[in-house]
């Protein structure tokens, strides 16, 4: 089950345990079953401080708890359905670590707060094996569990329970139940989970914290945005001595839904959550003042008082001399009827995530350039058949990508191709309808899934009618990242900067901060920053 070098790498991990933990399975006759007895006795080889029993009682087969083996008779709080293999191995053996007394590598506050949440909580995590953004997830709710009684949490793999994901219409993942009802859906941080998990216990949680930050003195730079192009910001900021805010819905932004990285110069691979956790590291080895979890709503530029505003959701307003606008980019939507109403519900964006769950049914895919066309190849070999719709009258995808699409059994493709409408049954999709751009006549195919996959849109309509935007939406900037209000800078996939790259965004976010400096030593020297600039 395990090879060789796992196992001893696995038994390094286990030599960290600190108590005895017990590994309880819940097993029936069936392979799945025997892969996961197999599994669990070789875990149990690995150290002495693990025992393995085969008397679960659990519904879902396979499964297995994890927890401490002297626990007063209570059951364990982490389960999995299924093996925890492929992107879910390191979320068992932070399991297994952390039931083991392993210290978790948080900060204490955050602790502190998940230890004092009220209540009893118990979390269904749906997630597919081949889900970069379902580990954090797992890990986050699985760590909870250990540190409050009152939370407990499960891991199920979709794929091997269809009739259970068909049931509860699970059609994209990670998807997190609470209780039996729906809690949230996609990628999630502990951070994100704890304070969503607060507001719902806790009322006026939401309310202290805008006041916190509504109090907060004036900033010389403000970031909003926390992705390449936020953290490069606030780093070359941070570096010149200055009072430096960083504002964020998101730290890490859509690196965090990015699988493969491979171009990013003097790293040959990486991923994005790692990248992203990264980015924030960097961040905190200097002095800024992150903020995250706050989506900025308007911009409010500066008047007599030469101070910039930033006014919050939450309803708090950040003040600052400059500011560095870094939004990014999100998926782009088709804009028909019905995607919407079947968001999560058969419309996805993500193959690499929620491809598992349409194995053996029917798919189309929105768009016919590189990631397009690479979401057809993936899926073809999951799905029984994909059909691939372009807009355009020929696919805008490398060549060697549509030489293997053309080779695959199991895709059609259909160009010059206008999607109208995504039809449902009032639950889930049924099919999708476009229009034949050449002439004009509608069609109408019987599908299970659809996978949107046409590109960017700017996080800037919170902008409009503030500064100028392109007819795009993005924010339009010259050399320095200056925008068309003095004192507000941009950076990255938000501005009209051309070449939408993750190495482009973190030297648009140093230009822009050098340029918000440059601003600030020129018109009004900030007082945090007398003699004390430190060279970049």
């Amino acid at each position: 089950m395990l090879d060789a070098a796992l196992k001893t790498q696995l038994k390094t991990y286990l030599e960290r345990l600190q108590q005895p933990i017990e590994l309880v399975a819940s097993l029936d006759d069936g392979p799945k079953s025997a892969e996961v007895r197999e599994l669990l006795r070789e875990i149990g080889e690995l150290s002495a401080l693990i025992t393995v029993r085969e008397d679960g009682a659990d519904a879902r087969r396979p499964s297995f708890s994890v927890g401490p083996a002297h626990n007063g008779g209570k059951p364990a709080r982490i389960r999995f359905a299924g093996m925890p293999l492929g992107h879910e191995f390191t979320s068992l053996v932070l399991a297994l670590l952390q039931s083991g007394g392993h210290p978790p590598k948080v900060d204490a506050a955050t602790i502190e707060q998940i230890q004092s949440i009220p209540g009893n909580h118990r979390f269904e995590t749906y997630i597919s094996l081949s889900c970069h953004n379902c580990p954090d997830v797992v890990q986050a709710l699985n760590l909870m569990a250990v540190l409050n009684p009152g939370i407990e949490n499960v891991m199920i793999d979709g794929a091997l329970f269809q009739e259970e994901v068909e049931t509860r219409r699970i059609m994209a993942v990670p998807a997190v139940l609470l209780n039996g009802e729906d809690f949230g859906q996609g990628r999630m941080t502990l951070e994100e989970i704890v304070a969503k998990l607060v507001a719902m216990t806790d009322s006026g949680a939401a309310e202290r914290a805008a006041e916190r930050i509504d109090a907060k003195e004036a900033f010389d730079v403000l970031v909003v945005g926390g992705g390449p192009a936020g953290a490069a910001a606030a780093i070359y900021a941070a570096r010149k001595g200055i009072r430096t805010g960083l504002v964020a819905e998101r730290f890490g932004g859509q690196v965090l839904d990015t699988l493969a990285i491979e171009n990013l110069i003097s790293v040959p691979h990486t991923e994005g959550p790692k990248l992203a956790a990264a980015l924030e590291q960097h961040v905190k080895e200097y002095e800024v003042d992150i903020m995250n979890l706050q989506r900025a709503a308007a911009l409010i530029p500066a008047e007599a008082d030469g101070l910039h505003r930033v006014r919050l959701d939450s309803g708090a307003t950040l003040q600052a001399r400059s500011v560095v606008l870094a939004t990014g980019a999100r998926w782009r939507e088709m804009d028909v009827p019905g995607e919407q109403q079947y968001k999560a519900r058969g419309v996805c964006f993500c193959p690499h995530c929620d491809g598992p769950l349409f194995r053996g049914k029917r798919v189309a895919v929105i768009g016919g350039g590189n990631s397009g066309v690479e979401a057809a190849i993936d899926l073809a070999g999951v799905v029984s058949h994909v059909t691939l719709l372009e807009f355009d009258t020929r696919l805008r995808a490398d060549a060697v990508l549509q030489a293997k699409l053309t080779s695959l059994p199991n895709v059609s493709v259909i160009t010059n191709a206008q999607t109208t409408e995504v039809t449902g049954d009032g639950e889930k999709v049924n099919g999708i309808v476009y229009k034949d751009r050449s002439g004009g006549d509608s069609h109408r195919i019987e599908l299970e899934g659809i996978f949107v996959q046409i590109g960017l849109l700017p996080n800037t309509h919170w902008l409009q009618g503030t500064l100028a935007l392109s007819p795009r939406g993005e924010i339009e900037v010259d050399a320095r990242g200056q925008t068309s209000v003095p004192g507000v800078f941009a950076a990255g996939d938000a501005t009209t900067s051309p070449y939408k790259q993750i190495i482009i965004a973190m030297g648009d976010g140093a230009k822009a901060s050098l340029g918000a400096f440059d601003h600030l030593i020129r018109s009004s020297v900030p007082a945090s920053a007398v003699n004390s600039a430190v060279p970049a």
